[in-house]
């Protein structure tokens, strides 16, 4: 088999470095995803049998897309190494895939940002209404320190205490702002990886026709 000479060779060193590089984001992914679902704030807040998992649906994305990054990472050193065409190829074809997985958890975040935290409020509503003083009002009350609702605020609710349909868009903005940015962040980076082994697997395949 024919060996990449020249300034190929620097790409190909490249094409290592970056898919190490890219194998490390994925393991970032991964570990944002993973907190993101087990954050115990957030299972706190959304642990009811009726409580809305749109919000999962996003961090499912991000742990999925995560996952692929690393394995994908892996071939793409591995095809770098050996110059393999079949390597490349494979990993040229799963960026495609977890390019559009990473836009599609980023465009989820910020599309349906505002659906999300309604579909909260409304829940939260629901349960506040039926029993103010129950468990789960109290984990919405302490780890978002609020108390009642824009129509029932609290009684002895203190003067700098927001309410808690506040409460839980300010939260859930901040976490659903965390998937968009990682997901379109990642995408990014994808489009210069995508560059890098059609570049090389051009070459390989030239050199093959060459000798």
């Amino acid at each position: 088999m024919g060996k990449v000479e020249g300034g190929m060779k620097c790409v190909k060193y490249l094409l290592f470095v970056f898919n190490f590089i890219f194998w490390i984001m994925g393991s970032f992914v991964l570990a944002v995803g993973l907190w993101l679902r087990f954050d115990p704030e957030t299972v706190s807040l959304l642990n009811g049998d009726r409580a809305p998992d749109t919000f999962f649906i996003g961090v499912y994305i991000l742990i999925g897309a995560g996952s692929l990054v690393m394995l994908v990472g892996f071939f793409g050193c591995c095809g770098a190494v050996r110059e393999s065409q079949c390597l490349l190829g494979s990993f040229f074809a799963c960026l495609l895939i977890i390019f559009g997985a990473e836009v599609a958890a980023g465009v989820f975040g910020f599309l349906n940002k505002d659906k999300i935290i309604e579909d909260v409020q409304s829940y939260y509503r629901s349960i506040y209404n039926e029993s103010s003083n129950g468990t789960l009002i109290s984990s919405y009350q302490n780890i978002l320190n609020c108390c009642g609702t824009k129509a029932n605020p609290c009684p002895d609710q203190e003067q700098d205490r927001k309410d808690c349909e506040t409460g839980i868009k300010d939260f859930f903005n901040s976490k659903l702002y965390i998937i968009g940015y990682v997901g379109i962040g990642i995408a990014g980076v994808m489009i210069i990886g995508m560059i890098f082994s059609m570049v090389l697997c051009c070459a390989i395949r030239n050199t093959r026709e060459v000798i």
